[in-house]
């Protein structure tokens, strides 16, 4: 039987980046690779945005709930293998801090959940943070995680420049419309 990657992923309120990510690790993972998330100061509830979205992406969502990543920080939760945080350092947000032994990787993106307007507005946030998420896990579950001639160190360095690079396309596409 293989090892099944735990991958939670980390921001503030978990109501809509990270959740997106959890779902999304999921379907990408393929039973090869599971996914949580939490947040240092959950907000209770999953955005209604990040719910739109789940829905017309075909996405289960009965499982999903706005948690503290003290229910993983306490050893009671899973093992986590990757810890990925998405708060946007340029928003000026709080990311949490992981201690432990996972590998961790920083993938700040844009809050969605921060978007104000009309339904269709915000839904245009959620979809754009929903293509960045699933680019950048769709590289990450072809990663070699229990490869153990693969250093953790490597795979952490191949996580951020997933990020990095993935980051770097979405900025020259958007000048390219503009």
């Amino acid at each position: 039987m293989s090892h099944i990657t735990n991958v939670l992923v980390l921001c503030t309120g978990n109501s809509a980046r990270s959740i997106l990510g959890e779902a999304i690790v999921n379907r990408l993972g393929q039973g090869r690779f599971r996914g949580f998330s939490a947040g240092s100061a959950p907000k209770g509830q999953v955005h209604p945005g990040a719910l739109r979205l789940l829905a017309r992406h075909g996405y289960p969502t009965d499982d999903l709930r706005s948690k503290s990543w003290d229910e993983f920080a306490d050893g009671k939760g899973p093992s986590m293998d990757i810890v990925i945080t998405v708060c946007d350092n340029a928003g000026g947000e709080v990311c949490p801090v992981w201690t432990g032994t996972p590998i961790k990787a920083h993938w700040g993106l844009p809050d969605p959940a921060a978007v104000t307007g009309d339904d269709a507005t915000v839904d245009a946030a959620f979809e754009a943070t929903h293509d960045a998420l699933t680019r950048r896990i769709a590289k990450l579950v072809e990663l070699p995680i229990h490869n153990r001639e693969v250093p953790a160190m490597a795979v952490r360095q191949r996580l951020q420049d997933i990020h990095d690079q993935m980051s770097e396309q979405e900025n020259a596409d958007m000048e390219h419309r503009a």
